[in-house]
C-alpha cells in the first residue's frame, strides 16, 4: 500500500498532504528531529528522530520504497528514495526523477562550492500560492501513479 513520507522540518505543505492522503486513504509519516503538531488521525503518524545530521533522512530512506511518495526539498534524500523506487516531490511541485536528479545534485554542489568560497548565493524564492497549487497537482498525480505501481514484495 502506498505511504507518504514527509521530511517535515520547514515543509510548508503538510496540511495539503494530510488532505490528499485522507481523500485516498493513505498512511502519512511526518518525520522530524523536533516536535511538530500533527492532526490526531489514525493514518497520520509523527516520528521524532534523534538530533543529528541526516537522521530523519536515514529514517525515511530506510523505509520508503516502490509505490511510496516522499515530500522533501533535500536533494540527496530524493536521490536515495528514487533509488529505492519511491517518488520524490518538492513542496513547490517539482518532481524529482531519475532523469533530473543528477542535474539537481550538480546544481547543489556548485552552490555549496560557491558558498565555501565566500560567494553570496540567493536562497529559494518565497513560497507562493502558485507553488502550493503546483504541489497539490503533482501530489495528486504521484498518488495516482503510485496506486498503479505493483506492491512491494
Amino acid at each position: 500500500m502506498t505511504e507518504i513520507y514527509i521530511d517535515a522540518d520547514a515543509c510548508p505543505v503538510k496540511d495539503e498532504v494530510y488532505k490528499v492522503a485522507a481523500r485516498y486513504g493513505l498512511q502519512v509519516h511526518v518525520v522530524a528531529n523536533s516536535w511538530i503538531r500533527v492532526p490526531v488521525q489514525s493514518r497520520i503518524a509523527f516520528v521524532q528522530v534523534e538530533d543529528g545530521p541526516d537522521v530523519a533522512d536515514d529514517w525515511i530512506a530506510d523505509r520508503a520504497g516502490r509505490g511510496d511518495i516522499v515530500v522533501t526539498s533535500d536533494i540527496p534524500l530524493a536521490q536515495r528514495v528514487l533509488a529505492n523506487g519511491a517518488q520524490a516531490l518538492r513542496s513547490n511541485g517539482q518532481v524529482f526523477t531519475p532523469d533530473n536528479i543528477g542535474g539537481a545534485l550538480a546544481g547543489r554542489a556548485i552552490g555549496e562550492h560557491l558558498r565555501s568560497m565566500g560567494e553570496m548565493t540567493s536562497g529559494p524564492p518565497p513560497f507562493s500560492n502558485a507553488d502550493r497549487s503546483k504541489f497539490l497537482q503533482a501530489l495528486d498525480t504521484a498518488v495516482v501513479k503510485a496506486k498503479r505501481t505493483p506492491p512491494r514484495t
